[in-house]
This record gives C-alpha cells, structure tokens and sequence, in this order.
C-alpha cells in the first residue's frame, strides 16, 4: 500500500483543535440518513443515558481514513503514552456531529483479544468471536483459507488500529507523523491501509458504483429514526447499554463496542463483464438497460441508492435522494404474495438477504450493525475497463460496530449472505447465496430470482465479485478506559 504524501502541514498533534471548519471531516450523501445535529444528538442521549462524550467518534462516515494497524512492543510505555498523549486525542461522537466542534484529524482506537493479552487485561468481554479473534473464523465467514489474507493479518500479529479521519491527505499525513513520534518505542506497525470517498458525484458509493449506507438503523438515544429506518435500543451497538444481549459486562467496557473490520476487495471490470455478458431480457429495456437491472436486482437498489423494490424496473434518482422515503419499505405489497412473489425484489437481493425486513414476522434488531466503512483504492482505470481484468486492489474497509460479533457481523455473513436456502419460508427454498458478499469458500456460488421474467432461472456465479483479504475483530473502549483499565 503506498505511503501518503510528505507532510506539508503544520504539527497538529499537540493542538488538534479548529476554531472553525470550513469543511467537514465526514461526507454527507443526500441519500443517506441525515446526521443528527450536535443539540439534537445530546437531547436524545438524555432519554437513554448515554454518555456521547465517552463514546468514540468512528462510527460516523468520512472523507479520509487511515488505518494504521500496531503491536505492542513496550507494554509499560504504551500504557504511558496511551494515558498522558493518547486518550485526550480520541474523538468523541459529539465532536464529529458540529463541523465546528470536528479536530483537524480525528482519531481512535481499538484493540484486539491479543492487544487485551499484550497489555495484561483480562478478556472479560464475553464475546466468543471477539476472543477467537478472526482468523479462527475464516471458514465461517467462506473464505478459501488464509492465503489471500493480508499477511499481518495472520498468526494474532495485531494487537490494535488507529483510525485517522480528515478531510485532506496532508492533515492524515501530519497527524500520522506525530503518532509515530509519540509513540516510537513503544509500537511496531504491522500494517497501513489507506480510503477515501470517491470523487466527486460518486462520493458515498462504493466501487462498483451503488450508494452506500442507506439502510443504518436509528440508535435510542442518538438519532431520530426516519420512515423505514429501524429503531434499535444502544445496547445492541453499545457494550453495557439498554439491551445488550450479553448480561454480564465489565463495567469499564460500558459505552464501548466491538469493531469488525474486514479488507474486502472488489473485482470492478469483472463485475461490470458479468453485467454486460447477462442482460435482463425485460421487454421494454435495451439490453444496456437490461444489465443495468440485473446489478440493481443483485443489489437490491439502483446505483443512486433507489431500491427496487418501490423502483422495480427504472432508476428514480429523486426517490433515491430523499431519506425520508429511499428506505421506507418492507417487501411487502397489497396482492402480493411475499413468500412467492420476487417481481420487485428477488428473495438473494443483498439488502433483501442483510435485511429481511416483512419477510421476518418479527424484528430483527438483535442482528443490526452500524457500518462505518470507507473505500479504499484507485479508480477503475481505461485499461481495466476495456479488458475486464483487475490488475489494481481496490475495495472497501469495511467497519461494522456491534455489542455482539456472533449476534452482530458473524451471523449475518455466516447465517443470512452465506447461507443458500435463506431467506427460509419462500415457495423457493434455495434462493442461493448473496450475490454480492456471500462466499462459499472459494467454490462456485449459485444464484435465483434475479430474472423477474424467470424467477427460477439460476444465475451461476463463478467469479468471486468479492474477495476477503482478511481481517480483525477489535473492542472498541469507551474513552474513560484509555486513562483507566487499559493504561493501569
């Protein structure tokens, strides 16, 4: 992975602090849920006591991010400078909600099970994932093995990530260069992974071209839910909180919440082949606007971000702009078999397949996460595009925030995209594999429903769209245990 840039920026580690911002550090695509304001955010926190200011920043989206993936090489100094350098630098989810309030460079941290291990805290989270640590979960995720895993994410090397977020390189930049300095002796860098939002009008979609983060839930005690999007009690994001699956928690965890993080590359020309090699053949609909279906049928939304499921057959970019109707569906229909009928929405769609919505008779708020991932990576280039073939890693960082891994990102790989006869219930009981992110361990992956003329018609898919190259699990610590536990 390429460094960034030589720093032109002034130091900005000892005074990270704007008196005003001029641009945020987070994007803020009209499709997406919009963002409490910081008044709004603190009035809600009140009705489910949440402590917002002891809460880390990362769960929000940005323009820039860096991961800077660490061992520990010096417990006693880490601990140090986690105390007296660290901790009053992590950002906080209020500092992120006020352009005016947002650090230059925002920062936080997570450690891994190992990272617990190396700085001699006890692993009293009880969360099975988060203390067999990803690696061991390779296979229930469908990766072929490890050897297309990133090599530090091998063998437990990390023991934790810095997430840097900005609005510019040269601030990551500057900021990065304090962070080593601050922390020389003390840390080996095991791993850099740099993203950013795409340019331009594609900031906010990922690389295959469709609008990211539209289908967040609302957390009790943050943010306002709008129509079709789910409220869910803190304590299904949040370690301690209202709800949290798991009883018993130490009490220095509370407010905290286990980071799932994932490099997931995505084979672009490839993709965009398969599209163009399988039109729809839809009466009506050219075979280009044939194609263009078949990745919205795929996706479950156009690439705007409008879903098909109120926009079955044509893109409505006004319907995606407006957040307060591009999510307020459920798959079902008045005359409409929803155990048949996949004439909008095929039953492997991946938000149908990640969300099911009306096809659950009750809810599934146990199973919802907070995504916070970023891209990462160039543009397609002219030659890739013309000759189909990825020759450049590109893809996404994918953050997921949950107070269960197993409850949380784990079941919904493993038990939902994963899974070939969910979602269970319909008059087809293979609907197949998420087309997008479901894996089968490197083996051929079979897909139906996406033809709305031939809802049987398998799609066999023989190329990986997606492709894991490995991960971590983290705990991401409440602010108050940077100073407290975690530095004792």
């Amino acid at each position: 992975m390429e460094q960034l840039p030589s720093a032109i920026s002034a130091n900005i580690f000892g005074n990270n602090t704007l008196i005003s911002r001029e641009s945020s550090i987070l994007i803020d695509p009209a499709a997406q849920p919009n963002l409490p304001t910081l008044e709004e955010a603190r009035a809600a926190s009140l009705t489910a006591t949440l402590d917002l200011d002891n809460i880390q920043g990362d769960i929000l989206q940005k323009k820039k991010e860096l991961f800077l993936f660490f061992s520990i090489t010096n417990k006693v100094l880490f601990k140090q400078k986690l105390r007296a350098d660290i901790k009053n630098r992590v950002t906080t989810t209020t500092q992120l909600l006020s352009v005016s309030h947002q650090p230059v460079t925002a920062l936080n941290v997570a450690f891994s099970r190992s990272g617990l291990d190396a700085l001699e805290v006890p692993d009293m989270l009880n969360d099975i994932a988060f203390s067999g640590g990803q690696e061991a979960d390779n296979a229930v995720l469908g990766d072929p093995g490890t050897d297309n895993w990133v090599d530090a994410f091998l063998d437990k090397k990390i023991h934790g990530v810095f997430l840097l977020a900005s609005d510019t390189d040269a601030n990551l930049n500057s900021f990065l260069n304090d962070l080593r300095a601050i922390l020389q002796g003390a840390i080996k860098e095991e791993y850099l992974l740099v993203g950013a939002a795409r340019p331009g009008s594609e900031e906010g979609h990922e690389h295959f071209g469709f609008m990211d983060g539209i289908s967040q839930p609302a957390v009790e005690g943050f943010n306002t839910p709008l129509p079709g999007q789910e409220k869910i009690p803190p304590g299904v994001i949040l370690v301690g909180e209202d709800e949290d699956p798991i009883s018993k928690r130490p009490e220095w965890a509370r407010g905290g919440s286990f980071l799932a993080f994932r490099q997931l590359a995505q084979k672009v020309p490839e993709f965009n082949r398969f599209l163009t090699e399988n039109p729809l053949l839809v009466p009506g609909l050219t075979r280009e606007q044939g194609s263009a279906l078949l990745g919205a049928r795929m996706v479950g939304r156009w690439k705007s971000g409008a879903p098909i499921d109120l926009a079955p057959r044509f893109d409505d970019p006004v319907l995606a702009r407006d957040p307060t109707r591009n999510n307020d569906f459920t798959f079902a229909h008045p005359g409409e078999d929803i155990a048949s009928d996949q004439t909008r929405c095929p039953f492997s769609a991946h938000i149908r397949k990640t969300k099911p919505r009306a096809d659950f008779a009750s809810t599934d708020r146990e199973h919802q996460i907070i995504r916070a991932g970023i891209p990462y990576g160039p543009e397609v280039t002219p030659a890739e595009a013309a000759s189909n073939i990825t020759t450049q890693e590109r893809g996404l960082a994918f953050v997921a925030y949950q107070s269960s891994i197993s409850n949380g990102f784990r079941f919904l790989q493993q038990a939902w995209a994963n899974n070939p006869e969910f979602i269970t219930g319909k008059i087809d009981d293979t609907p197949g594999f998420d087309p997008i992110i479901g894996a089968n361990k490197g083996q051929e992956r079979s897909v139906s429903g996406l033809d709305p003329i031939n809802p049987k018609r398998d799609f066999d898919l023989k190329t990986d769209f997606v492709v894991s190259r490995g991960g971590e699990y983290f705990f991401s610590a409440p602010i108050s245990a940077l100073s407290g536990v975690l530095a004792a």
